[in-house]
Formats: C-alpha cells, structure tokens, sequence
C-alpha cells in the first residue's frame, strides 16, 4: 500500500488554473469510516463555487481537495463498518465540503456517505449520480409528494438535477412538463420522459400554464435553477401547491405574499449538509442505496456530456462555469 497518493488541490479561491497536482500522504479511515480508491468523480455547482471562494464556509482546509461525488473501490475499512468490505464497488458523497473530497487517488470519509452502487451501468459513471440524484430525490419525494397523475414542471429538464428530476418524476407516475433554453436540452428532456416541453425564453408563464396544467397550475413546480426561476415558480404552481428549490439565495429578496396568497408550500434542498454538519450522515448511504435500485431498475440513468481525466480539471471548470452541456462532465482517474 503506498503511503502517498496524487490530488488535485488548491492553495488559495480562484479561476479554474488555481488547481495543482500535487503529492500528499494518503488517509488512514477512522472509526466509522472507509478508505475508496477512486475511479471517478464529476462536476457540481457547489464544486465550482468552492473553488472560487463563493461559498467558503463550504471549503475543506487549504490546501483543499475538491469535488464531492465520488465512485470506487473500498480500500480499507474502519472500526464499526459492517456493511462494507475491501474491493466492494460504492458510489458517494463523502466530501469535497467541509473535508477533504475525491479529486485524489484515494478519500475517506463516513461509512453512511456511501453505498453500494448500480450494478448496471459502470462503476465510472456512478460518479455522476450523487449529489444530482440525491438532490432530486429529496426535492420529490422528501420536500414534496409527487403521485402518479401529478402535474409536475421541472426547471432545467437537460442539466444536472433537472435530467434526474425529470427521470424520478416521470417515473413515480407524473405528468411532467421540463423546460429548456435550445432545442437540443428540450429534446433530451423528452428522451428522459418528459412529456412536454417548453421553451423558456420564448413562452410565458401564463402560455405554458393554461397550455400544460389544470387547476390553476401545476401541482410541484422543481427549481434546481434560482434566480428568475423561483419568482416564476410561483406564478406557474396551483392553490396548495408545492415549490421545491436548491437555490436559497435566490430567495433573499423574493416576495414572499404569493406563498401565503395560494397557500404554497415551499422546500429548499442542501443536499450535502449531513457532511457540514458532521450528523445524519447516514441518510445519504440509505438514500443513494435506493437510487440505485432505481438504476438498475431502468427507472434513472445518467446522462454524461463528456468525459475527462482528473488532470484535466481545470477544463471541466471552465466549461461548467460556461454552462454548454448538458447532463454532466465526469472526470476519471486516469
């Protein structure tokens, strides 16, 4: 077992060329713990915004190893582990915030951060699912009930969140509604089950209200996007409806009457705060070891734009700042 491993880490906040390879010692795991050699890990907005100091509260000590998905093969286990062995295949988000994460050859974290991944796509392209999925997963079926015959509009139905939202909506039985900003991200949506689609930029939400909803509006309205999108979410959701939203920062200067007005209920999802608080970890592993049933199952799969190695994750920054993909950039440990 070597005692040094490679990562890809940064020293201070700034553009993608603040990353360097470097050598460090390789972790030992704790009590509670596993060691995972790394196979994979891919690109979130949290990771980006780490990076650039947005977020600092988020970060891990400097020098600081980003990145919180992570797909691999258990090295080491620690004290109290049982439901992990050496060289069973996982997928996880184990850090990236608030430690150290999976841009190295090796990371350790919380057993309950992980679990056993899909056994029908590649070890590799589980890395693109946790922080997504798990997201997408609370938004529907933790902050929200989404059931079948549901009338559900899903923000961004080509990116991240919004690709596996569309997937797990259609797949608890609703009629899903995505939108788009090109052709390209609509037609997706539809391939991943959207049975309608809209182009934001030229449709308003008033047009695609009476067009794709009953009832005043739709029953959940699915915002991974923020910004304009939560002011619209609430003109496009029914009376007693529910909004579901990953950015709380667009809700700092948002006017609040209409929730109180129709009744809404309103979820804010920070999937990766059991890893910042140190606590509930375990409901990562519970939940990602569901969605991997669903993966096998054929209900979600992944869709990855492109595929780098880890030397190349300046590149995957830059073009996840510029937003010109869709799905998600992996990166493999080369």
């Amino acid at each position: 077992m070597p005692t040094e491993m490679t990562a890809y880490a940064i020293e201070e906040y700034g553009d993608p060329d603040v990353f360097e390879e470097t050598t460090v010692e390789v972790p030992e795991p704790g009590p509670n713990e596993i060691r995972v050699e790394v196979v994979a890990s891919s690109l979130n907005p949290v990771d980006y915004k780490i990076r650039q100091g947005a977020i600092p509260d988020f970060a891990p000590e400097f020098p600081a190893i980003l990145h919180c998905d992570v797909a691999g093969v258990v090295d080491a286990v620690g004290d109290g582990v049982e439901q992990f062995e050496e060289g069973d295949e996982v997928y996880g988000m184990p850090g990236g915030a608030g430690r150290q994460g999976a841009l190295a050859d090796y990371v350790v974290g919380h057993a309950g951060t992980f679990a056993h991944a899909p056994e029908s796509i590649p070890l590799e392209d589980s890395a693109a699912l946790p922080v997504v999925a798990l997201t997408a997963w609370e938004m529907l079926a933790d902050k929200s009930t989404v059931d079948v015959g549901d009338e559900v509009l899903v923000y961004g139905g080509a990116g991240g969140v919004g690709h596996i939202g569309v997937q797990l909506a259609d797949w608890f039985g609703a009629d899903v509604t995505a939108t788009g900003s090109s052709e390209a991200n609509r037609e997706l949506a539809a391939e991943l089950g959207a049975d309608a689609t809209v182009d934001y930029t030229e449709t308003d939400v008033e047009t695609y209200v009476d067009e794709h909803a009953s009832g005043g509006g739709f029953d959940v309205v699915f915002d991974p996007v923020g910004d304009e999108h939560l002011e619209t979410a609430f003109q496009a959701v029914r009376p007693f409806g529910s909004v579901v939203t990953t950015e709380s920062s667009a809700a700092q200067d948002l006017d609040l009457a209409p929730m109180h007005a129709n009744s809404l209920e309103l979820g804010v999802v920070l999937v990766i705060l059991p890893v910042l608080l140190g606590d509930r970890q375990d409901r990562i592993g519970e939940e990602l070891e569901d969605i991997a049933t669903l993966v096998d199952k054929g209900a979600i799969e992944p869709h990855i734009d492109d595929r780098y190695s880890f030397d190349e994750v300046a590149e995957v920054h830059r073009r996840g700042e510029e937003g010109d993909f869709r799905g998600k950039l992996l990166l493999v440990n080369e």
